[in-house]
This record gives C-alpha cells, structure tokens and sequence, in this order.
C-alpha cells in the first residue's frame, strides 16, 4: 500500500470512525427487508410460508368439525375434568381427615394443572409507598422515574388472608342416607379449604356452633396450628339445635381486620335474623361465603315408605307417608332455600348448595371461582345503616 493510500485511509477513517459499523448495520437491515418482503409476498398469496409453498393451502394440524378451531375462552380457572375427580364415597373412606383434604387439594392442582399464587393476585387496586423489606418486585419503576420516590403495587388480595371457617355441629349435620353424613361431608369440606389456603401462607381460624359456639380457633399459620384445626373439626356433634346468630355475632366481635368468613352449615334453622347479622359481617367490609351442605335424600325426600320419623335435634317422632307428603315438602324446602338465596344475594355474599355425593374438588372450584372472579357491583351499606348495627357507646 503506497503513502498516499495510507493517508487517504486514514483521513476516512476520521472522517467516519464507525463507517464499518454503520456498513454493516446497513447490510443487516437491508437482509432483513429482504427476508420479512419476501415472507410479506408468501402470505399474500395464501400459501403459508414461501419455502414451503404448496400447490393447496395446507391442512390445518388439527382439524375441526365447524372447518374453524375454537378459540381459547380467556378464562382464568377451567372447569375440571369428571375423570379427576374423587367421589365422596370413596374418599370419605379414608379415616385421615387431613389427608382427604390433601387428597382433594393434590388431585384439584392435577386437574387444573396450575400452580399456587405467588404473593399477590392479578388485579391491582392502589400504590403505597415502599418500605424497607417489601419486594422490589413489585415496585413501580415508572411512577418512579416520575417522581423520583419507590412505590409498591398493592393488590386485590395479599397471601397474608385471614380467614374463618364457621362450621356448623348440630345434630341435624349428623343425618346421612349415604355411609357418611352430612358432618362428615362439612369437616371435609372445611378441612379442605383449610389446607389450600395454609399451603398459600394464609392465616386460617376455625369456629365451630351449634346451639351455641363450641371451640374456637383464632387464625394462624404457624407449625402445628393446621393439626389442632383438623382435630377440632373431627369432633362429634353435641348440640341438639342449630343457632345461626350465636357464630355471626360472635364473628363480628372477634374480627377486627378486614377477612373471609366461611360459614358451613345445613341452614335447616329459622332464617328470621340471618339476613341482620350477616349485614353486620358485611357492613365492616368483609368477605363472605356461604355453603350450604344437604343430604341428596333432603333435596329429593326420596326415603322410601312410610314409616315412623324422628326429628334428631327436637327429638319428636312422627308417622309420615312419603308419597303423600313429598309435595309439599318439596314446596317448603324450595322456600326456605330460595329465602337463604335472596338474602345473600342482597347482601352480594355467594351462596353454593352441595349435595353430600358431589365431589369437593367442585367445591373448592366454586370457592376459587368466587375469590378470582369477585364482584365490582357489590351492594353498598348506607351510612346510616352501618351506624344503626353498632350501640353507640
């Protein structure tokens, strides 16, 4: 190379120091408008990919009957499929109650094949501002290039839940047509919900009744807490009648926090003051949900024939002909029903009847479905109405 080109190179070279970079992002950038124009020409012409080009379009990898797929429904829970499921006979033969609800809890996370909540859910309510030991994954990077402060993202429900479960223990839980009872199906049910949510780190409580409370757990998520639970609820009923008000207003004296209450219970007991104690409950802004356990002989009163019956709370016997009194039964039992319905749909609380043969795993579906899908439109109380549930001291 002579001295001449060497100057001339070198005075190139600091005209434009990054000429080789600008060469060959511009050989890049022009490859890749190549490649994606000549990908642009194959879709246009309806042929998929234009290395493969074939002379009809390509059959679809799976076909369907209506030519088109469906869709995915944007939902954030499905329905589980009938072959995991457990039917109750079957797993109320297992005498561990805490293993039957891990029984329930496993085969339900099979079936939905998804993973526990990792700290918060997905809906995001407010800011607070960051303090030390909060994850920083959940600060807000833009609101801090704003404002030159860390903010946290708050969200509709934090693992720390606290959480009651009020369960029914009257003697009218101890009626079963099947090999367990209506207890039996209760405690399961309770127990379930129990251990899903200490396996998410929230604090769970327990309060069990009848004509009056019995024991109570306060909420706690420490070892050996879900054990004194699941003792608890294996106790056998020792009340002769149900009192629904008894739990409702001990709850609301006992619950500060805003939480979820779960009450259990056959709900065969007068409704008169259900609707003004469970305002109460709602009023200080928590969340309730009501499960409704009956016996498939009570939804059908298919009992056989007539025969004498004995009222196992009251203890009154009486002859009764089934085929002649169906009817009406049935007439009443949908009344009082209905009744509990509306009340907790005025008050925005989900209401679940379950039929003791139905499998828990839909139980905890309808549970989960209600905590993700919880609703915007809930019934506010006046303030007026607030102040009139609370003595003024």
């Amino acid at each position: 190379m002579g001295e001449g080109q060497g100057e001339g190179y070198q005075v190139s070279h600091q005209m434009n120091p990054h000429g080789r970079n600008n060469r060959a992002r511009d050989g890049i950038k022009k490859w890749t408008n190549g490649v994606m124009e000549y990908w642009r020409s194959g879709r246009r012409s309806g042929l998929g990919t234009p290395s493969l080009r074939h002379s009809n379009p390509p059959a679809p990898r799976y076909p369907h009957p209506s030519g088109t797929p469906p869709l995915p429904q944007p939902t954030a829970l499905s329905t589980p499929t009938l072959h995991s499921l457990v039917h109750p006979r079957t797993l109320m033969s297992i005498r561990n109650l805490e293993l039957r609800a891990r029984v329930v809890v496993e085969g339900f996370w099979n079936g939905l094949h998804r993973s526990p909540y990792h700290g918060f859910s997905v809906e995001f309510t407010e800011y607070r501002q960051y303090t030390a030991g909060d994850d920083p994954r959940y600060l807000d990077w833009r609101l801090f290039a704003r404002s030159d402060r860390y903010f946290i993202k708050k969200f509709e429900d934090e693992t720390n839940l606290r959480c009651y479960l009020l369960t029914d223990n009257s003697r009218s839980m101890t009626y079963g047509s099947t090999a367990y009872t209506k207890a039996d199906y209760a405690a399961t049910l309770a127990a379930t919900l129990a251990y899903f949510l200490y396996l998410q780190g929230d604090a769970v409580g327990l309060l069990t009744f009848d004509e009056q409370l019995r024991q109570y757990l306060p909420p706690r998520h420490r070892t050996g807490h879900l054990r004194h639970l699941m003792h608890a609820l294996e106790q056998p009923a020792a009340g002769r009648s149900t009192n629904l008000a008894a739990p409702l207003k001990r709850a609301a004296d006992i619950v500060r926090k805003r939480s979820l209450i779960v009450l259990i219970s056959d709900f065969l007991a007068p409704l008169e003051r259900l609707e003004g104690d469970l305002t109460a409950l709602a009023a200080c802004g928590h969340e309730l949900i009501v499960f409704q356990v009956l016996d498939p002989a009570e939804l059908t009163f298919d009992v056989g024939d007539a025969a004498m019956f004995q009222d196992l709370e009251s203890g009154r016997v009486l002859f009764i002909d089934p085929s002649a009194a169906r009817k009406e039964y049935l007439r009443r039992l949908e009344t009082h029903c209905a009744t509990l319905r509306d009340t907790c749909q005025r008050l925005g609380i989900a209401c679940h009847r379950l039929a003791t043969d139905r499998p828990l795993e839909l139980a905890l579906f309808d549970f989960l479905r209600q905590r993700m899908q919880r609703r915007r439109s809930v019934k506010r109380i006046s303030p007026r109405l607030t102040a009139t549930t609370h003595t003024p001291k």
